[in-house]
């Protein structure tokens, strides 16, 4: 892996920006920020095969299972904005470094956790780690990619993330199953530690540094309060449906909205005194990026969710194991690479409308697995529903890299950062929130219709319905947005 750009090319956009190297950046920059958005992407959903293993050899209680994925969620959404505002202010490459170190030690103690309550520190510590690394990521495809590069790389970007999303169940079941060398579920971390180390001997070779306008200090203030309102939001949500909602997660969603309220005001009195605030306002004054931010939310709300219950299907529902779920989900994964290289290929051809057939095509996949699935009932073969999984795979890869490049190609460059962190906070959020919205329906469907294996295929097609209002609801918002190309 090399390249021809200098490790210590630093790329300034405050006022004047430095000379770009006279010669394109290699495909190096690429392949390497990538590994690093894998991996934190697949540790959120590879933890879900794991907990059982886990809880067997730890001895852990449900709540301390819950907090395996939980921690690590809390973490990693709470702290995407602060990590895109350090990468601006210290350089993208140096916190993409930095994290990505973290982030291979914290792995390692999660592999070698001696009990669960060491476990489920060292995964929020791994969140936190991962929230420090994966901003930095679209904001150096950002500046380091140009004109169609750029718009192929975003697209590669948002392909792995529904790589390692949809692959995530797979890979841990196999791990898991293999059991090397007697380790059964320390695997899954394990694996991280030397796809870190080898990545980390590329970064300074093929990564240009490169920092964002604003001020020269971090904006503590805002940082506290961002993390802390989008920490109570993110475990109110995936802790209320756990625990059906009691009085103290509707306590921690209503001090989010005050926080929220306080935040905003002190995100702009930042910027009116022009002192860098944590998130810059004036993203907002952008339609494009707005609306399809918000549309972002909207489609991760219903991607996330739908690998949620699709597991509880398969496996609780429909009594396959682990790796054999596992295997069904390698159908949405062909649709969403198929699509994916799809779109890479017109990726700066893109506009608002066409971005819009994505979600469309999502919509009509959750349809047509919820009327196959409630056909199916279930003592059916589930290799039925592998063509309309392949639709739905269409979808995701139709609009998640496509989406991303729209969104992003309407920040400046100057506050590729911010827009970074919120981007994925959007994306990492939402999936959150859907999983939510979907037990929401799914459960006490599931409880009324007394919570056997038989009734899991109803409750199941019937948790698809919201799905579909959702992934109409992105299409809309994407069409409501201003109706150019995507900017490369």
């Amino acid at each position: 892996m090399t390249s021809e750009a200098s490790p210590d090319l630093v790329v300034e956009e405050r006022g004047r920006p430095t000379p770009a190297p006279a010669a394109a950046p290699s495909a190096g920059a690429l392949v390497v920020v990538l590994v690093g958005t894998f991996i934190t992407v697949l540790d959120f959903f590879i933890a879900n095969v794991a907990v059982p293993a886990i809880r067997s050899d730890l001895q852990a209680g449900a709540a301390q299972a819950q907090l395996i994925v939980v921690g690590y969620g809390v973490a990693f959404t709470a702290g995407l904005i602060t990590g895109g505002r350090l990468g601006d202010m210290y350089g993208r490459r140096r916190m993409f470094f930095l994290g990505m170190t973290l982030f291979m030690i914290t792995s390692a103690a999660c592999a070698f956790a001696p009990t669960i309550d060491f476990l489920v520190v060292a995964r929020i510590a791994q969140g936190a780690s991962a929230a420090l690394m994966v901003p930095q990521v679209l904001g150096i495809i950002g500046t380091v990619y140009t004109g169609a590069a750029r718009g192929r790389a975003f697209t590669t970007y948002g392909l792995i993330v529904g790589l390692a999303g949809v692959f995530g169940q797979f890979i841990g079941g196999a791990l898991i199953s293999v059991d090397v060398a007697g380790l059964s579920w320390r695997t899954i971390f394990l694996i991280n530690v030397p796809l870190c180390l080898v990545s980390l001997a590329f970064v300074k070779r093929t990564i240009p540094e490169s920092r964002g306008a604003g001020g020269t200090r971090l904006d503590l203030t805002g940082a506290l309060l961002v993390t802390g309102s989008l920490a109570l939001i993110v475990f109110a949500l995936l802790e209320g449906q756990e625990r059906d909602w009691p009085a103290w997660v509707w306590g921690c969603l209503a001090g989010a909205a005050v926080l929220v309220a306080v935040t905003v005001r002190h995100l702009r009195r930042r910027a009116a005194d022009n002192a860098g605030p944590l998130i810059e306002p004036a993203l907002f004054r952008v339609r494009l990026f707005t609306v399809g931010l918000a549309a972002t939310v909207v489609y991760f709300l219903a991607m996330g969710s739908f690998f949620f219950i699709l597991a509880l299907y398969l496996q609780q529902g429909m009594g396959l194991s682990p790796l054999e779920s596992g295997l069904v989900f390698l159908a949405v994964g062909a649709g969403y690479f198929g699509a994916s290289l799809v779109s890479a290929r017109f990726a700066g051809k893109l506009s608002a409308r066409t971005v819009a057939c994505g979600p469309l095509t999502l919509a009509a996949g959750y349809t047509a697995v919820a009327f196959t699935a409630n056909g199916l009932g279930p003592r059916g073969n589930v290799l039925w529903l592998l063509p309309m999984l392949l639709v739905a795979g269409l979808g995701m890869g139709l609009t998640t890299g496509p989406l991303t490049n729209l969104v992003l190609g309407a920040a400046v460059p100057e506050h590729a950062g911010s827009a970074s962190g919120l981007m994925n906070t959007a994306q990492e959020g939402g999936a959150a929130l859907g999983v939510a919205v979907a037990g929401s329906v799914f459960f006490p469907a599931l409880a009324e219709a007394g919570g056997s294996a038989g009734a899991y295929p109803d409750a199941f097609s019937l948790t698809l319905v919201p799905l579909v209002g959702l992934g109409l609801a992105a299409a809309a918002l994407v069409l409501v947005a201003p109706g150019r190309a995507a900017r490369g």
